[in-house]
């Protein structure tokens, strides 16, 4: 396992961004070939979406082709224009008639806001939606200050894209979160961030320092969104699949403290891929023995949610006025990158 998103079979990450000469920003594409049942959680006061609403579960369409994360605020939402014209040129989508290209393809989007970290005016527009998908791969995913985390902050420090997965009995859970909240995600008294003790296999790579360190005074803003991807090779209905965002809103949660502010438009979506039934019980009880199991899927979905947004927040490198926990607790990498 590569410990990513991307361990879930049909998941593809693809991140595009621009950073220096004014700009930091990006945009961050989970692509689904051949499509997942999808749903959406999204909590907190301040939100920026796109094509939430059909994902209700008593709305027609079931399967989407792609999430588009990005930057740039409510401007932002113009990368997913770039997302759905790559899909229209390989015919992908709904179908809506009877000719090949003849397909809506279905793009839900959130945006996070990182407008102070560039010029006003250097945002994400479809030409980085289109780009996402085009480096899109099902390989280890690239972290840190990277596609929709270019410009990321959380708290008083640098925020980036993070990543995940877990093995549930036969199944895959992954989670992709972009760390973009107004709430810290570390204790400055030492050092540790709140989600800590999720770590698996010590996969976050660092010595604990156990030492406090002084709070940056950055100027930034309070007008800040998590936003993030769970996915799990389940097939899984539209409602169902809803539990995986909601339960995944609880690791956002455990990692930054507040969470889901009025401040915050904290957005999680849920894939699932369909490829392996959830266990059926027999007689009387095959309803529970469903639920159990997908109680289970939900479990491991806060858990790595919160993983990925411990990861996010390590491998952040910094911007101009913006450190990351490298620059505040460097010796917590020594001995490696």
């Amino acid at each position: 396992m590569l410990n990513a998103i991307t361990d879930v079979g049909g998941v593809l990450v693809g991140h595009h961004h621009r950073l220096g000469d004014g700009w930091a920003t990006g945009t961050t594409v989970v692509l689904v070939p051949d499509g997942a049942t999808g749903a959406v959680d999204q909590r907190g006061g301040a939100p920026g979406t796109r094509e939430t609403n059909l994902l209700e579960p008593e709305n027609l369409v079931r399967r989407v082709n792609a999430v588009c994360l990005s930057g740039g605020s409510a401007y932002g939402l113009a990368a997913a224009d770039g997302v759905m014209r790559w899909h229209a040129e390989r015919h992908r989508g709904l179908p809506v008639g009877t000719e090949p290209h003849q397909v809506v393809p279905i793009v839900p989007a959130a945006v996070l806001f990182d407008l102070p970290r560039g010029g006003w005016g250097n945002r994400p527009d479809a030409e980085f939606g289109y780009a996402a998908c085009t480096a899109a791969a099902d390989g280890a995913v690239e972290q840190g200050t990277v596609g929709a985390g270019a410009g990321a902050q959380v708290g008083s420090l640098k925020g980036g894209v993070g990543t995940a997965a877990e093995r549930v009995n036969e199944f895959t859970v992954g989670a992709l979160a972009v760390v973009n909240a107004a709430g810290e995600a570390v204790r400055f008294t030492d050092g540790r961030p709140f989600a800590a003790d999720h770590e698996v296999d010590g996969e976050f790579g660092v010595a604990w320092p156990d030492r406090p360190a002084e709070r940056p005074d950055t100027t930034g803003t309070v007008l800040n969104t998590t936003i993030g991807v769970v996915a799990v090779d389940a097939d899984l209905s539209k409602a169902e699949c809803r539990r995986l965002a909601v339960a995944a809103q609880d690791g956002l949660a455990r990692a930054v403290r507040p969470a889901h502010s009025m401040f915050d438009g904290d957005t999680v979506f849920a894939l699932a891929t369909g490829h392996r039934e959830l266990p059926e019980g027999r007689g009387p009880f095959g309803e529970v023995a469903r639920a159990a199991a997908l109680d289970t899927l939900c479990a491991a979905a806060a858990r790595t949610f919160a993983r990925a947004m411990v990861r996010g927040l390590l491998t952040a490198r910094a911007v101009p006025g913006l450190p990351a926990y490298r620059d505040l607790w460097p010796e917590a990498f020594a001995g490696g990158d």
